[in-house]
């Protein structure tokens, strides 16, 4: 029994310190990854891959087609079922010559600006970040886009669960979707229509809800609805809806500032602010989408550091979206090679 124990110790002993190797080799590489991505990140340009401007490309589709207009939607989509309703408007499952798309026509006349404006920024804003613009009719206020099975970001608890999607239950799988949430924001904040923030995302939830999990598990950003500009050449800076703001999800600059000296909520007299407050929400984002298991537990710690500079209380000593992007790089690839140097060493 003796020898046993001594053997299971002495064997411990390189096991701890191929760990700690691993550790020490991953923050190594981490530092060099940064040092080493290009500061080219900084002009992303996405286009849906082979197809020009105005035009689509679904999955089994071979050649892109023009944008549908009012006569072809009107005479060759057949709507299948309500799939999600929220104020500004109505989704239904729909079929187009075979193919699932999701049909969405405005639900009350008193959204129709918010309506128009997703509409204008599905326009400018395609790209392979963005949910898929196959149409739209103003006649009478429908836009139609492909449809992603899987839902919003929400389910991605629900769609991992199933046995045909284990494959893709993986720390790896989990931070390629949080990464792509950050290159999301960093498109948004530096987008052919201007520097965009995300208003529509005041909870965990409302925010999950705004992005799709594409059948190869990748995320587009599908709710444009509310993208308002900031331009600070212009001094134009943003305030997400007209009612007071609670709650530790938004950002400080987000919440009433004479919330404790019992003054009533003022809307004129409501500061406003800028895309820093994305900035501020990265890491519960990234917290629900790489959840809580073992092997997720050492991206959370690599990530520590610039989750604590995205909570900052100033929105100007947080990073931007293209500095945490470039984290969420180089932790990917330092833990590549960590895994793969740790299999070498033992």
């Amino acid at each position: 029994m003796g020898q046993r124990r001594g053997s299971i110790h002495s064997l411990g002993v390189p096991v701890v310190m191929v760990c700690i190797a691993a550790l020490l080799l991953s923050t190594v590489w981490i530092y060099l990854s940064l040092q080493s991505i290009s500061e080219t990140d900084e002009q992303m340009v996405y286009t849906h891959v082979g197809c020009p401007p105005q035009h689509f490309k679904m999955a089994t589709m071979k050649n892109s087609s023009p944008w549908l207009q009012c006569s072809q939607i009107n005479a060759e989509l057949r709507k299948l079922k309500l799939i999600g309703q929220g104020a500004v408007k109505k989704v239904y499952l729909s079929e187009w010559k075979g193919h699932k798309v999701a049909l969405s026509q405005l639900a009350c006349q008193d959204y129709l600006e918010d309506f128009l404006h997703g509409l204008s920024m599905l326009q400018a804003l395609q790209s392979p970040l963005v949910v898929q613009l196959v149409g739209f009719c103003l006649e009478n206020n429908t836009i139609v886009t492909q449809h992603h099975p899987h839902g919003s970001l929400l389910n991605l608890e629900n769609v991992l669960a199933q046995e045909r999607h284990q494959q893709h239950n993986t720390w790896q799988a989990r931070l390629r979707l949080a990464t792509e949430y950050v290159a999301i924001l960093h498109y948004l904040h530096n987008s052919p229509a201007g520097r965009r923030v995300m208003c529509d995302s005041n909870s965990l939830e409302k925010t999950l809800s705004q992005f799709l999990l594409t059948n190869d598990f990748h995320l587009v950003v599908n709710d444009l609805d509310a993208l308002p500009e900031v331009n600070r050449s212009r001094n134009l800076l943003v305030k997400c809806g007209h009612r007071e703001l609670t709650g530790d999800f938004v950002a400080p600059e987000q919440l009433w500032p004479f919330r404790n000296s019992g003054q009533p909520f003022s809307d004129s007299a409501m500061p406003a602010y800028d895309e820093k407050t994305d900035i501020w929400k990265i890491p519960r984002v990234t917290q629900f989408i790489l959840g809580e298991t073992p092997e997720t537990e050492l991206v959370h710690f690599h990530l520590f550091q610039i989750h604590k500079k995205c909570r900052e209380e100033d929105p100007e000593l947080r990073p931007s979206a293209l500095d945490v992007l470039k984290v969420y790089r180089a932790v990917h690839s330092a833990m590549v090679q960590d895994t793969s140097a740790a299999r070498d060493m033992l």
